[in-house]
């Protein structure tokens, strides 16, 4: 059945404007005044914002780590993020060494088939480069659809490769048309400084944070940096949370170097005190890299708007407080590590980015659903409001205030982190390819509705502008 959008205002990364909208056959038809309107269902828009459905270029469902599983899968973790005007998800794949990669992604697609309530693609995590990996990586991209990898600095014994590992990387990606990201933390030294708390009897949620200081992400960042300057690559930071990692990107960008950043909505609003609650509340808390001392926000909001940084993911990374954050109540380091952001990323975003003038509407756009389209492969088919585009729409009402609450939120995790946040905006309906997920507040969607996406290789004319000089 036809739809036409009305009387609401589009807001792309480019323009905001008012217009109608007419959909058909999941895609944009037509976007104008007096749309043919025989045999549509007419949707008032009126009072609202037209966005594109949000892209989260950064979750982890249904994910192992530290002996438990994160609590929200594909299925409540999609219908969350469609509650938060999110339509497409980019999860991480995660490997495992001397395993063909091929093996990982299927077990990635049994954990979304028949759950995903919205579209989604994959990252995959590269551990190791050798004959075998490199002979796996053409189809990977070309016949997977694959088109970006992950790399580890951090979680030295678990996840972290080497630098060798990361440098080889980033010249086969850049061969075959992929994009790197990179877990910017120098794992070997919070290695040490985590044993060294532990046997000073350091057992608390803020030696998390304590024993991995910015200038840890700042290292890593700058060298992540330096090596894809070497191999003339392409560079995708995730989750940057200070100064330090902000000033190592800003030179990379400024000398030409392909690198871009991610933040995420946690970074610009909660701060490092949140872990030192007492009766282990801070728990719930520790995720990597950890939150940094308040100074850093506006230095990150400050990124956003200048164009140093260019997207926001959540780090969505689940896991209860009763039973699984609890595993580390006599040693940090067995806090699993991770948080409840999918649903209020594009909300918190809206509420303290826009409604306090640190970002236009247009930026807000952009980092939340355009840019990342662009990086990651999917523009213009997702990402924008054009004819030809799946019609991603969101319908959000600017004006509505209210407190996040776990109360209240659709993730199956038993705690928020934004707990009695005041907000302004939220999404009341949400289409995916023209049909609705959420209307008027309510799911109405189909678990397995989702479809995965096989994305486009890397863009490298998007590479930054080298005459462009950014100062943080």
């Amino acid at each position: 059945m036809k739809k036409i959008i009305k009387n609401g205002t589009i807001a792309t990364a480019a323009d905001t404007y008012q217009a109608d909208i007419l959909i058909e056959n999941e895609k944009i038809a037509m976007i104008g005044k007096d749309l043919p309107a025989e045999g549509a269902e007419i949707i008032d828009a009126k009072g609202a914002y037209i966005f594109p459905g949000g892209i989260d270029p950064h979750t982890h469902l249904d994910m192992p780590f530290g002996g438990t599983t994160t609590k929200d899968d594909y299925e409540t973790g999609t219908i969350a993020a469609a509650y938060g005007g999110t339509t497409t998800i980019i999860d991480f794949c995660l490997t495992e060494k001397g395993v063909p990669l091929k093996k990982a992604i299927e077990t990635w697609h049994e954990k979304a088939n028949e759950k995903a309530a919205i579209d989604y693609g994959f990252h995959l995590m590269i551990s190791e480069i050798n004959d075998d990996v490199l002979a796996e990586l053409p189809s990977i991209i070309d016949n997977e659809g694959i088109s970006s990898f992950k790399v580890f600095m951090a979680y030295k014994n678990v996840f972290q490769a080497d630098d060798a590992t990361l440098y080889r990387t980033l010249l086969q990606a850049k061969e075959l048309g992929a994009l790197v990201m990179v877990h910017a933390e120098n794992g070997d030294v919070i290695d040490y400084l985590t044993k060294q708390a532990l046997a000073e009897g350091n057992t608390d949620p803020i030696y998390h944070a304590l024993t991995r200081p910015p200038e840890l992400e700042g290292e890593a960042t700058g060298r992540a940096a330096k090596l894809t300057e070497m191999a003339n690559g392409h560079l995708y930071v995730v989750h940057v949370t200070c100064e330090d990692a902000v000033e190592k990107i800003t030179e990379a960008r400024n000398k030409g170097v392909d690198i871009w950043g991610e933040t995420c909505p946690q970074y610009l609003v909660l701060d490092q005190s949140y872990l030192e609650k007492p009766h282990f509340e801070g728990s719930k808390y520790v995720w990597s890299p950890p939150l940094r001392d308040k100074k850093n926000q506006e230095v990150l909001w400050n990124a956003l708007k200048m164009g140093q940084l260019q997207t926001i993911g959540s780090d969505q990374c689940s896991f209860d407080f009763k039973g699984q954050k609890e595993l580390g109540r006599e040693d940090f380091t067995k806090i699993p590590n991770g948080g409840p952001t999918i649903e209020d990323r594009m909300s918190i975003l809206f509420s303290e980015g826009v409604m306090k003038e640190r970002i236009t509407l247009n930026q807000f756009v952009d980092v939340t659903s355009t840019r990342a389209a662009k990086l990651f492969g999917l523009f213009p088919k997702k990402g924008t409001i054009a004819v030809g585009s799946d019609a991603d729409i969101v319908i959000f009402d600017p004006k509505v205030e209210r407190a996040i609450s776990a109360d209240t939120h659709h993730m199956a995790v038993d705690y928020n982190a934004f707990e009695g946040m005041e907000i302004t905006g939220e999404p009341v309906s949400v289409l995916s390819r023209g049909q609705f997920v959420i209307k008027d507040k309510q799911f109405v969607g189909e678990a397995g509705k989702g479809q995965f996406l096989k994305r486009a290789k890397y863009n490298a004319a998007l590479k930054p502008d080298t005459g462009k000089k950014l100062t943080v």
